[in-house]
């Protein structure tokens, strides 16, 4: 039963307080089909909505079985809608773009009834009411009674003992209207049956008891047939919560049942895709150019792509550990004696009209790729790698199948005495590019300029006859060189030597020299074999060009032993490396690997000293790119809810079925999930198929080189929740009133 008691109702707008309807007492029966009747604005649709549990009420009681609802939240209206009451409304809130099953499928499924027990109901109340040959029509193409008859099989197919119709005749013609209250009468037999109409006439003859209502006040209730009292409660619908299934099937229909708004959504996700994409692609392009910049006086490779490592107990590497280090993901290649890697020489023009500054690299780490020209065979033949483009500083046509010398640095001198050809030229992309021309040459040559190189990151002392002096690459009176002449544990020195011995003659005596630096020392002592002068240097070393010529003094210091004599000094093995990795972005992740293997690691782009403005510069664009993206965010989220606000009108009629709150707002997000998920994959999709080569954009290209899984996956969070921010607001406001305000709202 259920019963009013002084209840009222008022609306308050802008101040204004309008009266619903006053101090109304009234009680309803199972079994009795009531007619609430009265001109319009008397208060009829008003009380029935507030019997519904659809609006509030502002005084009296309202009891259902004996119990109180002044006390209800609108969670217990929503068990109250969804136990006792089935709604047939005037202008039928249907779901237009549902089909006729779908329509009476939707309050089964809210109130969780499983889809094998749906099916056989759906189609007998279909039968009900003459509509089963239209069950698969969509109700946008229906006519007005036929749509009322749809509204009554979704009333019916809950099941519950209370049908609330406001105007279910309004619409219809006079025979469709009496094919209605005559079906609304054969189900009254168990149920309560409340028709609000201003058209009396039609059910007068069916209904047994009228109310007649004016300016919001009962005038009349009248009983014409008496019925047996029966207990609200007994005939009430078991309540189930709605299925994770049915909330995703349905969460699935919503995204592509109204194609307009799946194409908005699907263009302004797809734009905050992009977006961000791409406006954080450029920003970490920036940030990696940024990375790239700086000067250091140690290194002269600065690629970034560059590692440095050495065991961290200072042994040296066994081939085995090479090639450890060589097999490791993102690996590009590895320069197992660094010791070259920054050195710069200079070849230049037998007339020294052409100069080439260029880092030395082994034939064996050259790209063949995009070659001009050819790869080189000979020991005296290398290749040029040069960026693309970089005509004003060199032209391949200066250059290419011509004869270069090598020019010492230190010295001053150039040694014409092994002419080298350029046999092939490269260009690089200039991301690839690191201020100096790269040069592959063969291991002859490598080992012919490591004498030199190994000198200047040693400490060299060497003992002439007990007094130590001390030996380096910049002191050329007295320095460390080779030649094939000297025999082994011996060596060549200047007769201004001689002068150390007695009777100024050091033939046969001993001297000791020590090789001393970062990983080792190594002490040898050598025979002296002969001495020099400028008569006879250039018979002695075999140096034809200084045979007949006047012995210049810069040749006047270095001692001379044979080439295995200074490998074994200084060439003890590989102690330190340079790694180069393929991946730039992952350049962590392998340099992480490299420590666990026991080595200690150093990134050559961590050690660039940079201006102190570009710290400034940095924090600048971080604050524009997050910026951006705050802007972008809410951009995107007032454009999705001004889209979503084309369902209110979907929710709100939900909220009316009996929806919950939850429930609705599960809805909404699996549809925005659906809809943000393929925008994502459409993107990915799209990216992919530019990193295989199926087109090419330039901003695709920059995405590919610098947009990685981590950014991916911050993407798809702020995706993600976004669409949850959204659904959680936009429920928020669906629920912030009642069912009738919040749809006179969205009307």
């Amino acid at each position: 039963m259920i019963q009013l008691k002084n209840v009222s109702k008022y609306y308050y707008s802008k101040g204004v307080i309008a009266t619903g309807f006053t101090k109304v007492n009234l009680s309803f029966h199972i079994g009795e089909f009531i007619a609430i009747t009265g001109e319009s604005g008397s208060g009829k649709s008003t009380l029935l909505n507030v019997i519904a549990g659809l609006d509030s009420y502002e005084e009296g009681e309202m009891f259902i079985d004996g119990g109180e609802t002044s006390h209800f939240l609108e969670k217990d209206w929503e068990i109250y809608r969804r136990k006792y009451i089935g709604n047939i409304y005037q202008n039928f809130n249907l779901i237009n773009s549902y089909t006729v099953y779908q329509n009476v499928d939707l309050i089964l499924s809210l109130n969780g009834i499983q889809k094998k027990d749906r099916k056989e109901k759906i189609l007998q109340l279909l039968k009900q009411v003459n509509m089963l040959r239209y069950k698969n029509t969509r109700v946008s193409k229906l006519s007005g009674g036929q749509k009322q008859r749809v509204a009554i099989a979704r009333a019916l197919a809950k099941d519950v003992p209370v049908i609330l119709a406001d105007e279910p005749t309004g619409n219809l013609d006079k025979k469709s209207a009496e094919g209605i209250i005559q079906l609304l009468r054969d189900i009254a037999k168990d149920k309560l049956i409340i028709i609000v109409t201003h058209n009396y006439e039609q059910v007068e003859k069916y209904v047994t008891r009228k109310i007649t209502m004016h300016d919001g006040r009962v005038l009349e209730d009248k009983v014409l047939h008496e019925v047996k009292e029966v207990p609200l409660s007994s005939s009430a619908s078991v309540v189930h919560n709605m299925r994770l299934f049915d909330k995703i099937q349905l969460g699935f229909r919503n995204t592509f049942n109204i194609v307009p708004k799946f194409l908005l959504l699907m263009i302004v996700y797809l734009f905050i895709n992009a977006a961000i994409i791409s406006e954080y692609s450029f920003f970490q392009k920036a940030e990696y150019e940024e990375s790239r910049s700086g000067y250091n006086y140690i290194f002269t490779d600065l690629d970034d792509h560059r590692i440095v490592i050495h065991k961290a107990d200072r042994t040296p590497y066994s081939r085995e550990d090479i090639e450890k280090v060589r097999n490791l993901n993102n690996i590009k290649m590895v320069i197992e004696n660094d010791l070259t890697t920054d050195e710069t020489f200079s070849l230049t023009s037998e007339d020294e009209s052409s100069w080439l500054s260029v880092l030395v690299r082994p034939w064996d780490l050259m790209n063949t790729k995009d070659i001009i020209g050819r790869v080189p065979e000979a020991d005296n033949e290398i290749l040029l790698e040069v960026p693309k483009g970089d005509y004003l500083f060199f032209n391949q046509e200066d250059v290419l199948d011509k004869i270069y010398y090598l020019f010492d640095n230190n010295t001053g001198e150039t040694n014409k005495n092994l002419p080298y050809k350029v046999v092939g030229i490269r260009h690089v992309d200039s991301r690839e590019y690191t201020q100096f021309i790269k040069a592959y040459v063969s291991d002859a040559f490598l080992n012919m300029i490591q004498v030199n190189t190994h000198q200047k990151f040693s400490k060299v002392t060497i003992d002439f006859f007990n007094e130590i002096v001390s030996s380096n690459v910049y002191n050329p009176y007295l320095k460390l060189a080779t030649n094939h002449w000297v025999s082994p544990g011996e060596v060549f020195i200047s007769e201004n030597e001689n002068a150390r011995c007695d009777k100024n003659n050091c033939v046969g005596k001993e001297i000791t020299i020590t090789n001393q630096n970062l990983y080792y020392t190594e002490s040898r002592t050598f025979r002296v074999q002969k001495t020099y002068n400028k008569k006879n240097f250039g018979w002695i070393l075999d140096v034809p060009e200084y045979r007949d010529t006047d012995f210049d003094s810069l040749y006047n210091g270095p001692i001379y032993m044979n080439p295995n004599d200074y490998l074994s000094l200084f060439n003890k093995g590989t102690y330190q490396m340079s790694v180069y990795v393929t991946d730039i972005h992952s350049i962590k992740d392998t340099e992480k690997k490299l420590q666990d293997m026991g080595n200690h690691t150093l990134q050559v782009r961590n050690t660039l000293v940079k201006s102190p403005f570009s710290k400034i510069i940095r924090v600048i664009k971080i604050i524009i790119t997050v910026g951006f993206i705050f802007v972008l965010f809410f951009i995107s989220y007032f454009i999705i809810k001004i889209i979503m606000k084309s369902r209110n009108v979907y929710y709100s009629i939900l909220r009316m079925l009996g929806s919950s709150k939850k429930v609705c707002l599960d809805l909404l997000v699996h549809e925005l999930l659906v809809v943000s998920n393929l925008s994502y994959f459409f993107i990915l999709l799209l990216i992919e198929l530019n990193r295989r080569g199926y087109y090419s954009i330039g901003f695709m290209n920059t995405v590919n080189e610098y947009f990685h899984m981590n950014d991916y996956i911050f993407l798809y969070v702020i995706l993600i929740g976004m669409s949850l921010l959204i659904s959680f607001r936009y429920a928020r406001k669906i629920f912030k009133d009642s069912v009738m305000n919040t749809y006179r709202e969205v009307l």
